[in-house]
């Protein structure tokens, strides 16, 4: 099936944003702000949109099983730009911050470190799931949003979730 004009339209912007967006973070994550006091105060706060986002996420796909077509489309929205804020936050935090190192010792460890990377690297691959899921859903195509989106939800959902349970592992650590 062909892609839509919509779908089109938007193609090249998904392809674009799932790449630039992992690419300037990283860039951002190794960039210090000088003479500039540590946003301390963020870790909480975005670990705190984390686990909103991981709540309307699920109020989300509970409102569109009971046909609530609205509140399903509000929830999604808030749940992207959650994660824009998140991402805005991450990456402020991290400009004027060191990063902390984890403190744990023994199996705890190796427990944190499998939670932090498939977190990261699933963080990346959900940007462009969660786009072109939108993208169908904007086009009408429900039957291919009602697919993809069986895929998204269930990482999105562990990306939001383990960012809460990485800032509760690194936070005792924090300086």
């Amino acid at each position: 099936m062909e892609p839509t004009s919509v779908e089109k339209k938007y193609n090249k912007w998904i392809v674009i944003l799932s790449i630039a967006i992992p690419v300037a973070v990283a860039i951002l994550f190794g960039v210090r702000i000088p003479n500039v006091e540590p946003l301390s105060f963020l870790p909480p706060l975005y670990a705190s949109i984390n686990g909103l986002t991981a709540v309307f996420l699920v109020a989300a796909v509970i409102a569109v099983k009971n046909k609530n077509l609205v509140l399903h489309e509000w929830l999604m929205k808030v749940c992207i730009g959650l994660s824009v804020a998140f991402l805005v936050m991450y990456v402020a935090y991290h400009m004027t911050s060191d990063s902390t190192p984890f403190g744990g010792e023994g199996s705890i460890k190796y427990v944190y470190y499998f939670i932090l990377i498939t977190h990261i690297i699933l963080s990346i691959a959900i940007i462009p799931l969660v786009l072109i899921t939108y993208v169908r859903a904007l086009s009408k195509r429900f039957d291919k949003h009602k697919k993809l989106a069986k895929i998204t939800f269930p990482l999105w959902l562990y990306v939001a979730v383990t960012g809460v349970v990485v800032y509760l592992m690194i936070s005792p650590y924090y300086a």
